[in-house]
């Protein structure tokens, strides 16, 4: 990539007046040409509550740039909500957006030269595609969270985004009534802000907070609280002193401080998805990094945090408890987070972490205590064996049933598979198996978090066992493992899968199995034939054709 200040090429050589007069058009005077040029990467949108307040952030962040001494450049970039899309065909597009918004913001960064990035995000892609992009680019560069939501109540609990998706299962399992699901529904999503629990989105800002891209304190804060917006401006404060440092991401991001992040990751029990995203934002920064340094780190990390989706509480309730600073702190005292990372203020991490108290308060207990963790060891596990020679992801801590050998109950797709749990076809017992849905076969790798809720809903969740090549929403729980690797569209094991075939989930071992001999499965591998593309013509067609196994963190260069 182009070296450091590159705006300056602005004012040089023999297009130094042509550029110079359109950028008078949008503000410029004589003296602001000798000013950092800055971009505001904007991710508002209204299709969402994620990043519907996003723009008061962009615009704070902007005001703060220009008190800096900097010449902001505000540019917008999109988004997909996740669960206005989940269990449609839509769904295909969110993985996708991914991409989209890494090209985005690489685009308009480079095409006009700018000398630094602060990228404002909210649902869950918005968050790896700006890192990505960040990471690529290699110019200084920060990133702001929209921040969570708050959440709703209904009957003396707290509700989130995946109550309402439970609830369509305990409707179908006649547990409550239509009234009572209108009633989740009409209270679950009370107001702006990413989904409130420990799902994707704030799994992965708290991730960033940890690696060092994001300010102290940031990833848990609410969406609609006045700190947000202060922190949105202070955060573009500390990008003009870092640029004036030219302290850049590759500084930042490294395999240590990937460490970090995945540390916090495993002690919050953060989403599945955060496999995949750091293989790409290890892939983007050019760090050595791969799906077994995941089970590595589960190995030696406790999850410290009772959140969401399989605990109590919300990330505004780990917040109040001390938020990402007090469980960084916790990790650091026992030798399982990197001090000396820098991170984007210049300080390292143990500076940073100095005055935070050695362990939580104990007045509260969404933060457990040391000796007193919710699980010994890390939750995201990877299994492997032969329907997963490459590894695949699963959540293996509290679930009542580790290991579950039982029938597969095969469907080509999540909408048939979601028919067949409303019509209560599926027994306690079964392995049901979603193929066709993984990276380049949906395409898109769409999130499962439809038919696993309704499994839920339905009482299901520890009795039968899902295995699919697509993902799962940060808000999946149970007896569940995705990412599987190769997928079927380029023929994995798991296109070879058979109804009524004996398939082994065994956490413990870390095992993924079909339990057919090697010689049947190459009689059906000689006669198995690739399907036809679904998509022909338009993105999604693209990214079928550049996408990568999702091992690799189904990434397109």
């Amino acid at each position: 990539m182009p070296d450091n200040q590159r705006s300056r090429a602005i004012t040089q050589g023999a297009q130094r007046s042509p550029n110079r007069a359109m950028l008078r058009a949008v503000g410029f005077n004589d003296k602001d040409f000798d000013k950092p040029i800055v971009g505001v990467a904007n991710g508002f949108s209204t299709i969402t509550p994620c990043n519907k307040g996003l723009n008061e952030l962009a615009v704070n962040a902007e005001h703060a740039l220009k008190k800096s001494g900097a010449m902001p450049q505000m540019f917008g970039t999109i988004t997909v909500s996740d669960g206005i899309s989940m269990g449609t065909e839509g769904m295909k597009y969110s993985l996708v957006s991914r991409e989209v918004i890494a090209d985005s913001i690489e685009t308009a960064v480079q095409a006009e030269s700018m000398d630094g990035v602060i990228a404002i995000g909210g649902c869950d892609k918005n968050m790896p595609g700006a890192m990505i992009a960040m990471a690529r680019m290699n110019v200084p560069a920060i990133f702001v969270y929209g921040g969570t939501i708050k959440p709703g109540h209904y009957k003396g609990r707290d509700l989130t985004i995946v109550s309402a998706f439970e609830a369509v299962g305990q409707y179908t399992a006649h547990k409550i009534d239509e009234k009572e699901l209108l009633e989740v529904e009409r209270h679950a999503c009370p107001g702006a802000g990413s989904c409130g629990g420990m799902y994707t989105a704030n799994s992965m800002s708290s991730a960033f907070e940890a690696m060092g891209m994001s300010l102290p304190y940031s990833s848990t804060m609410a969406a609609e609280d006045d700190e947000k917006a202060e922190s949105a401006a202070r955060s573009a404060e500390v990008l003009v002193e870092a640029i004036g440092k030219q302290l850049r991401p590759r500084d930042i991001i490294t395999r240590k401080s990937i460490e970090n992040a995945i540390a916090v990751i495993m002690a919050v029990g953060g989403s599945t998805n955060a496999v995949l995203h750091f293989l790409a934002i290890a892939h983007a920064a050019d760090v050595e990094w791969t799906i077994d340094d995941f089970e590595r780190m589960r190995g030696k990390v406790p999850v410290l945090c009772d959140l969401k989706p399989s605990g109590r509480y919300v990330a505004t309730d780990l917040h109040k408890a001390g938020g990402i600073p007090q469980v960084m702190k916790m990790l650091l005292e026992h030798g399982l987070l990197h001090g000396d990372c820098v991170t984007i203020s210049g300080q390292t991490v143990a500076e940073i972490l100095k005055d935070v108290p050695q362990a939580p308060r104990k007045d509260q207990d969404v933060i457990r205590q040391w000796d007193n963790p919710m699980y010994a060891q890390g939750h995201l596990a990877i299994l492997k064996g032969n329907l997963s020679t490459e590894g695949c992801v699963a959540k293996i801590t509290g679930v009542k049933t580790p290991k579950i050998t039982g029938p597969a109950r095969v469907f080509e797709s999540e909408e048939t598979c979601m028919a067949a749990i409303l019509a209560r076809q599926i027994q306690p017992g079964d392995v049901v198996v979603i193929r066709y849905e993984g990276p380049k076969g949906g395409p898109g790798m769409r999130e499962m978090l439809s038919p696993t809720s309704a499994l839920i809903g339905e009482g299901l969740g520890d009795s039968v066992g899902l295995i699919t090549d697509g993902r799962f929403s940060g808000g999946t729980y149970g007896m569940v493992v995705g990412h599987v690797a190769p997928e079927a569209f380029v023929g994995g094991t798991i296109a070879l899968v058979r109804e009524g075939d004996s398939i082994t989930i065994d956490a413990e071992q870390r095992l993924l199995q079909l339990n057919v001999s090697e010689e049947e499965l190459a009689r059906r591998r000689a006669v198995w034939t690739p399907p036809q593309p679904q998509y022909t013509r338009g993105v999604l067609a693209k990214y079928a054709k550049l996408v990568s196994t999702a091992s690799r963190g189904a990434v397109t260069d």
